[in-house]
């Protein structure tokens, strides 16, 4: 457990660039605090103190305004960016290196025991505001877009975006991906997908005014009245 603090700590200084030092971090991040709270409330619930375990995840939400359930199996390197609003269910499953900002729900549907929150696979980041809902899988390395609603799996590598979520980028293999590129913001990513496309639509817009002006013309011409030679009349 303290290993894992530890490690939670050297996230915070990793993916924050506002992040100064180690005592910063101990001191001024609810993301990394809430954090602790939930490693020591998990390993309570894990021994079977569900009460104890309940009342340390509920100071930490008190105390950061993160609600992560003791019962949620969160991997290593995982941090939470601001904080304010997070709400971890308590079957909802997440990887390593996963990334959330704030306002971020884990949510269920359905009030029938059993698996009804997410499972959040490895190195996916999920934007401010998203919320992803029910007993669905969000692949590797995909991106959720700020204030997404998602309640259908997301395949791994992909971008998504929009209420109800839809996959707007689809994504590169482990290979190819470019670390540094990996937080970067998932709805700047979709915009630039439509970006690029721009200049090939106005390029086949404009072949087809063309063609529309020009089938314009031909048909003007084809309409047009015949000059008739009319004869005179005979004194």
């Amino acid at each position: 457990m303290i290993q894992q603090i530890r490690e939670d700590i050297q996230e915070a200084l990793k993916k924050d660039p506002a992040a100064r030092n180690v005592l910063e971090v101990l001191l001024c991040y609810p993301g990394v605090h809430a954090m602790m709270g939930y490693r020591v409330s998990h390993v309570l619930w894990k021994k079977n103190f569900r009460l104890l375990a309940r009342m340390v995840s509920y100071l930490a939400r008190w105390f950061t305004g993160i609600e992560i359930h003791p019962a949620a199996d969160i991997g290593r390197h995982f941090f939470i960016d601001h904080g304010a609003g997070v709400v971890l269910g308590e079957t909802s499953r997440i990887g390593d290196n996963v990334f959330i900002y704030q306002g971020v729900t884990l949510g269920g549907l359905s009030m029938i025991k059993g698996k009804r929150h997410p499972t959040i696979q490895d190195n996916v980041v999920i934007g401010a505001g998203a919320h992803i809902l029910g007993p669905v899988t969000v692949g590797k390395n995909a991106k959720i877009g700020a204030g997404s609603v998602v309640i259908q799996d997301v395949p791994e590598y992909c971008t998504v975006i929009g209420v109800p979520g839809r996959v707007v980028f689809s994504g590169v293999s482990a290979e190819q991906e470019d670390p540094e590129e990996m937080f970067r913001d998932p709805m700047a990513q979709a915009i630039e997908a439509v970006l690029d496309r721009l200049p090939q639509m106005e390029r086949d817009i404009q072949t087809l005014k063309s063609r529309i002006e020009e089938l314009s013309a031909e048909t003007s011409t084809s309409h047009s009245p015949e000059t008739v030679d009319i004869p005179k009349p005979r004194s």
